[in-house]
């Protein structure tokens, strides 16, 4: 049986996330549970809803289509889903032309994503950009990530794997031979502190990290930083890292562009402060020695 993966997004033409121009392949779902997470879709490996009411035009044709009655229109005229009625048919969502009902996350073959990804590989030739796999986790769809990785070194393309790194090592292995570069999160240093934060501890992912970094792969570490969360971790992950001289560490100021998707599952941001100032992350950057 061909093997599929499930994918919530995949974004072309970045510029982030590596080296030249890249394609970014979403994995849905994900082992931590970060309180700032910008992308809150990608945590559950469920198909979801995202709804933006902002963007509802009053058409009702998920009212009139939806198998469930889930969807009502409140007095105030407002649109209303009760979620404990849908059947995750997602016809709303097919039928919604305005976008303010989006589905999240869909079982995809590898023959559809390696489309997608060699459709800009003249755009990589010429700025020496690639592919980058991510998240939520990738690596937690080990297999079907390992195929993607293999057919696009075949094909001549950069690869690169971005990870949070709480998985077992064996995992690594797997796909050491066909990634060309490991963009690595370090979220904090203290076990409990990172704990704290994302859910888990992080004796795992520094034990990864170092053996990683011991393998001769090339690794990119990438650490959020977030004001009154972890941003007192800074201090003692420079001084971790600067065993690692040949490793690369870059800072990513906090900015609050996920919230709304929050919203529009449901819930609500578990941190709502507004976006990291410029200036306070140049002064960090220079101070800790991140780029």
């Amino acid at each position: 049986m061909e093997k599929k993966g499930n994918i919530f997004n995949i974004q072309h033409f970045s510029i982030h996330d590596g080296p030249g121009t890249r394609t970014v392949v979403f994995f849905k779902g994900c082992n931590l549970s970060c309180k700032w997470c910008h992308n809150p879709e990608s945590i559950s490996p469920k198909r979801q809803i995202l709804f933006y009411p902002e963007k509802c035009v009053g058409c009702l044709a998920c009212i009139k289509n939806c198998p469930g009655k889930c969807h009502k229109v409140g007095e105030n005229g407002a649109h209303i889903i009760d979620l404990s009625t849908c059947q995750r048919c997602f016809k709303c969502c097919e039928d919604c032309y305005a976008e303010a009902l989006v589905a999240v996350g869909e079982e995809k073959d590898a023959d559809y994503v390696m489309r997608e990804i060699l459709s800009n590989k003249p755009y990589f030739d010429y700025s020496g950009g690639g592919v980058t796999f991510s998240g939520g986790e990738c690596m937690l769809q080990v297999d079907f990530l390992s195929e993607l990785l293999k057919r696009s070194k075949e094909a001549g393309i950069h690869t690169a794997v971005d990870t949070a790194g709480n998985v077992p090592w064996e995992r690594f292995e797997k796909i050491l031979d066909d990634t060309d570069l490991f963009l690595y999160d370090i979220k904090a240093f203290e076990p409990e502190r990172h704990k704290e934060l994302t859910g888990v501890d992080n004796k795992r992912i520094l034990e990864n990290f170092e053996k990683l970094v011991a393998s001769g792969k090339e690794v990119f570490v990438r650490i959020p930083c977030i004001p009154g969360s972890n941003d007192d971790q800074l201090p003692l992950i420079s001084n971790y890292l600067e065993q690692f001289p040949q490793v690369t560490a870059e800072l990513l100021p906090y900015h609050a562009m996920g919230n709304s998707k929050y919203i529009a599952l449901g819930s609500k941001p578990q941190i709502d402060i507004p976006n990291m100032d410029k200036k306070v992350a140049a002064r960090l950057k220079e101070k800790y020695h991140f780029i």
